[in-house]
């Protein structure tokens, strides 16, 4: 519609300057007033077009985040399990660790814990709606700069930092897994010698550094406390849910 004015209206100014009907001075009058028209529908397009571009971003920011509240709460649920995990398997690993000499292994407390000392933790972060946004360009859109900071921390360096210390962990596992398997053997046909296993000097030396899981804990609390924040700036600009209560 606009682009239709400009043209009418600049035809209408080539018309008046070349009118023989009019003196000088009308023709100057009329021209800046046809200018002046000109500019203002160009200036009210651009405008326009503005309005528009912007409120399409908002929607895609707002679509966005909606989504991406569902995906922190889905990770953060996931992450309160692994935090009990990692409790668990840094209170077997401590209490294989003070055993004394000769001590052997209690074994009610083995089979309490028997699952957190063979088996691995690990976060598997829901972040493609995160990478999708980000690599479309689009993250820039969200206007709240501390809520877009905030996102950017939590999934390029927070994230990132936690799944360190996870597969460090994991590696430690996988090095104690790989010595039990080596020297296991049966005592009977139901029964084993995993319990003095675990007290070798070898196998203790793996046990000692599983049983430091405070690094790991502090970094999920860390990340637990971001998307907390996170979801709570998204309430804010588009309010709660009910389903999510």
């Amino acid at each position: 519609m606009a682009e239709q004015e400009v043209i009418k209206h600049t035809k209408a100014v080539y018309k008046i300057w070349n009118s023989k009907n009019h003196d000088f001075w009308h023709k100057v009058k009329e021209f800046i007033i046809e200018i002046f028209i000109i500019v203002f529908a160009i200036t009210l397009s651009i405008w326009f077009h503005s309005w528009s571009e912007h409120k399409h971003e908002q929607e895609d920011v707002k679509d966005f985040l909606i989504g991406l509240r569902q995906d922190l709460q889905h990770d953060m649920l996931e992450m309160k399990s692994d935090e009990i995990s990692y409790v668990m398997q840094g209170k077997i690993f401590t209490y294989l660790v003070k055993l004394k000499m000769n001590e052997k292994v209690n074994e009610d407390t083995l089979n309490n814990y028997r699952e957190f000392i063979l088996n691995t933790t690990a976060l598997n972060p829901n972040n493609g709606r995160f990478e999708g946004f980000k690599s479309s360009g689009k993250i820039t859109n969200i206007e709240d700069k501390f809520l877009q900071n905030s996102i950017l921390d939590l999934y390029q360096e927070d994230i990132p930092v936690l799944l360190s210390s996870t597969n460090s962990y994991i590696e430690r596992k996988k090095r104690l897994d790989e010595f039990i398997i080596k020297n296991r053997k049966r005592l009977t046909d139901s029964t084993s010698n995993f319990n003095e296993i675990l007290v070798i000097d070898e196998c203790r030396n793996i046990n000692r550094a599983l049983a430091s899981t405070e690094e790991i804990l502090n970094r999920y609390e860390n990340c637990i406390k971001k998307m907390e924040l996170i979801i709570s700036k998204i309430n804010e600009e588009y309010g709660v849910i009910k389903e999510e209560k």
